[in-house]
């Protein structure tokens, strides 16, 4: 590896960028210094779109070499939702070869400093972002979002969401001063002084265990925090989204070692097909850390089963969104429409149930009765998803069979006023493309509980007919009390109204969205100002990003000497 800037050198050019990233965390306004637009690539050593896609292809059918320790044989377990072979082979690792490798790295990345490790994670960001459009169409062949989806969220989004993990690992590191001294007067006699020295110890290896549909915006946040406070990060992708996280540790590990430190600070953790090793590597004494994105069913036990690690789990919630009044009917259901269909529903963040008052709600187009709400909602969705092409790009590819099946199920659960249709895509024919289907539940029918009560992830959603506001709002409070929520949304019009929904989710712990009808959605958020989840109902039990995120990662060893 050749040597590249020095850890000084990279402060020196990274620093502007983190105290921009550090003060607009502190203000929480509009900022981010990845373009996301994708012709602002291709000059300045960035790849064009035609370079990216060539890029992409090159990896095709052959080995991704990492030269990381402990390999002992290649695994290759992805297959593109579009419908194109992927036959990418990863280093398969053995545990106990690279795991002590890995904890061998810490001493001079702890001896870096926080400043030190910023600016080396903000390189890694630099180098990635360079190559968004590759990173583009990784994400885009393991996850099933639409291009676009995919170069925005997988690449300037996710960016976003590891600098702002970065900017909160430094100010969280720095809230204590490096040295101090301390004297303490003693009357007459002379004082009592010491020198104090302290310093930010990473807990030891954190282990990433990645997702299917987001693996580099939810990925991100998890990595960067824990190695910007110190901390190898054993990086264990979803079997059939390895792609995007690979080429992360790849860039990773040529930064590091250019820099000057251990590559194995980052690696991977390939799996082969069944092999499960999630479960073996989160309960190994050396990993302190575990971060992970996914089924509720392995978010608990990961909380339970891994008790020497700090366990940060993003898993399943029921989105919920109360409809009781509007003054842009229009612009509400063109909204919610969107809301329902970008990339099929499979967004953590996606409505699930919408729960609208059996009387009808006013609106500035007069009073809307529950069906007329219900049909007018399947029409803006028809609407939006009426041109193929439009779709396409909406749409995306379902992820897995698994979500087509409850797709196909959904009609059995109550009466369907929106009917999935399937697309060809254009450019991938052995792409599975669904539209959303919306079906009406009754609150009072006590076998509905059961249907509305659990998450159907995908773009299956529920109008749920409720007795009045307070009703809705009694059942959104019990919804994200039982099952948790990434999302709430609502349309009022109301004071009243709105100060119920407020309280229940201040109290519930729930993020809320508040009338949106124009081109800001419920189930999208923003790095450096939004907080994705709160981490304080059973959907999350951490929050992208705060302080909290971070300042578990590492702790403050103090060394004192007389002065």
């Amino acid at each position: 590896m050749t040597a590249g800037p020095t850890a000084e050198q990279l402060i020196e050019k990274h620093r502007a960028t983190l105290e921009k990233a550090v003060e607009t965390i502190g203000t929480r306004a509009y900022w981010s210094p990845h373009p996301e637009h994708p012709k602002a690539y291709g000059e300045n050593g960035s790849l064009s779109a035609e370079e990216g896609k060539a890029a992409f292809d090159a990896l095709l059918g052959g080995r991704f070499p990492l030269d990381q320790p402990g390999t002992d044989g290649w695994s290759a377990t992805e297959t593109s939702p579009y419908g194109i072979p992927m036959g990418v082979e990863y280093p398969h690792a053995d545990p106990d070869v690279l795991l002590p490798a890995m904890r061998a790295a810490m001493p001079a990345w702890r001896a870096a400093g926080p400043e030190g490790r910023a600016a080396v994670c903000l390189e890694i960001l630099a180098r990635i972002n360079a190559r968004t459009h590759e990173f583009a169409h990784a994400v885009m062949h393991t996850s099933g979002q639409a291009f676009m989806m995919a170069l925005q969220a997988g690449g300037p989004h996710a960016q976003d969401r590891g600098m702002e993990a970065v900017a909160y690992a430094y100010v969280e590191q720095t809230r204590v001063p490096g040295t101090a001294h301390w004297s303490k007067p003693q009357g007459k006699r002379d004082p009592l002084d010491l020198s104090k020295q302290f310093t930010a110890v990473g807990r030891g290896v954190a282990l990433l265990i990645g997702c299917n549909t987001f693996p580099t915006w939810n990925g991100f946040p998890g990595l960067f925090a824990s190695l910007a406070t110190g901390n190898p990060v054993l990086v264990k992708p979803h079997p059939r989204a390895v792609l995007p996280l690979a080429l992360t540790v790849r860039i990773a590990r040529e930064v590091l070692a250019e820099a000057g430190f251990d590559p194995n600070l980052v690696a991977l953790a390939a799996e082969r097909e069944g092999e499960g090793i999630a479960k073996q590597l989160a309960v190994r004494p050396e990993v302190r850390i575990i971060d992970y994105t996914g089924s509720t069913a392995f978010g608990d036990w990961l909380e339970q089963h891994a008790p020497q690690a700090q366990v940060y789990t993003e898993k399943a919630g029921v989105n919920t969104v109360v409809v009781e009044s509007t003054d842009d009917y229009k612009g509400m259901l063109g909204n919610l429409a969107f809301s329902l269909s970008l990339y099929s529903g499979q967004m953590c963040t996606t409505p699930q149930n919408l729960l609208i008052p059996r009387g009808g709600i006013t609106t500035d187009q007069g009073e809307k009765s529950f069906d007329e709400v219900v049909s007018d909602l399947a029409g803006a969705v028809g609407k939006l998803l009426g041109d193929d092409a439009r779709a396409n790009a909406v749409l995306g590819a379902i992820v897995n069979p698994q979500v087509g099946e409850r797709i196909d199920a959904a009609a059995s659960l109550g009466e369907v006023a929106l009917p999935s249709r399937t697309l060809t895509h254009p450019d991938f024919p052995d792409a599975t493309v669904r539209t959303p289907v919306v079906v009406k539940l009754d609150s009072g029918k006590p076998e509905s509980e059961a249907t509305y009560l659990s998450e159907c992830f995908g773009p299956v959603s529920f109008a749920v007919a409720v007795d009045s506001a307070e009703a809705a709002v009694a059942l959104l409070r019990r919804t994200v009390r039982e099952q948790g929520a990434m999302t709430v949304g609502a349309y009022t019009t109301s004071g009243t109204v709105e100060k119920l929904i407020e309280e229940a989710c201040l109290e519930e712990c729930a993020q809320l969205s508040l009338n949106l009808t124009g081109g800001v959605y419920v189930n999208q958020t923003a790095g450096f100002s939004d907080f994705h989840g709160s981490g304080g109902n059973p959907a999350a039990n951490a929050a992208l990003c705060d302080g909290a995120f971070v300042a578990n990662r590492f702790r403050t060893v103090e060394v004192r000497r007389p002065a």
